[in-house]
Order: C-alpha cells, then sequence, then structure tokens
C-alpha cells in the first residue's frame, strides 16, 4: 500500500492482501518452492480471495493491475503465470516467477495481450537480471504485451519511470 498514493488517481482502488509476519515465504524466491511453502500457495490464496472480492464487486478481470513490489512481485508475477487470462495489467516491480531454474513453467492459458511490465535494478542483490529476462519471456509465450526494463545501478527499490508506466498501464485499464 506504499505505493498507493502515488499512484492514486480518480476511479482506482487498492486492495493489498498482507502477509502474516511481513513474509510471504522465509528463503530467496529462487529457492526450492517446497522450502517456501506453504507461504506460496497461501499468497496464491490470498490474491485469488482479493480477486474473487474485485469480482463480487462487479469489476472485470479486464480492469484488475496485479501490482507488487519484491516478494509482492514475485507472488503477483507468479500468480498471473498459473491463472493466465486477460488482466488490466501486471505490474512487477522487482521481482520474476518464483522456484529455482530448473522448475518447469509449462503453465496453460493465455494472457490474451495483458499489459505486463517487470521493471528492476540491473544489479538487484535480491533479483538477477536473469530472471527478470526470464520472466518477461515466459510471460511473453503466454500472450502477454510485456515491457521490461532494467535499471542500471538503481538497487532494491521503485522509481519514478516506473510509476509512471504503472500509471499509464492504470489509465489503459480504465478505458476497458
Amino acid at each position: 500500500m506504499s505505493l498507493a498514493p502515488a499512484l492514486s488517481m480518480p476511479g482506482v482502488g487498492f486492495v493489498a492482501p498482507g502477509a502474516a509476519g511481513g513474509t510471504w515465504y522465509p528463503f530467496g524466491f529462487m529457492s526450492p518452492i517446497h522450502m517456501n511453502e506453504p507461504g506460496i500457495s497461501s499468497g496464491m490464496r490470498a490474491i485469488s480471495r482479493a480477486i474473487d472480492a474485485i469480482l463480487e464487486a462487479g469489476i472485470a478481470h479486464e480492469r484488475i493491475i496485479l501490482l507488487g513490489f519484491s516478494q509482492g512481485a514475485c507472488l503477483a508475477t507468479e500468480y498471473v503465470a498459473r491463472n493466465a487470462r486477460r488482466y488490466g495489467g501486471l505490474a512487477a516491480l522487482s521481482g520474476g516467477l518464483i522456484g529455482p531454474g530448473e522448475t518447469p513453467r509449462n503453465y496453460a492459458g493465455s494472457l490474451e495481450g495483458t499489459p505486463c511490465f517487470l521493471g528492476c535494478s540491473d544489479v538487484d542483490g535480491h533479483i538477477p537480471a536473469v530472471r527478470v529476462e526470464q520472466s518477461g519471456n515466459v510471460l511473453r509465450e503466454l500472450g502477454g504485451d510485456v515491457t521490461l526494463r532494467l535499471y542500471e545501478g538503481m538497487g532494491h527499490l521503485v522509481n519514478t519511470d516506473e510509476i509512471a508506466e504503472v500509471r499509464h498501464i492504470t489509465m489503459n485499464a480504465l478505458r476497458q
């Protein structure tokens, strides 16, 4: 929710599932998935419940943007890949698909042109640039309209260009 003030605009609401203890899973996102359970599954269920509540409020999938930073970005990216369909967008800030490199990425479904923004530092100590690129490729294969930006020397944070990109995706989703 710390990004909400920078992204606030008329017609936009925010739903933020919270992780117990402030962390979704205990180890790095590229650790074997079983080591980060039940946290990953708990996070997937939390996102699913949030989306269900949004849908029950009468807002279509095409107007829902999944946004996250760090662990939230990883969970949002993994959720979108596992539950491929047309969304308003995905904005993964310093994150990527979960699991080690050999994790099967044979996800079903299609993102049907969902705008997907992946932004990260080229030297992020938590998120290797190669994983961001791999995640972008998987989302493209699923039919996502992927924009990927690696920022030189930025570190593990969010910058104004990323905020501008999320606002752009949001404005397009509002038109749906």
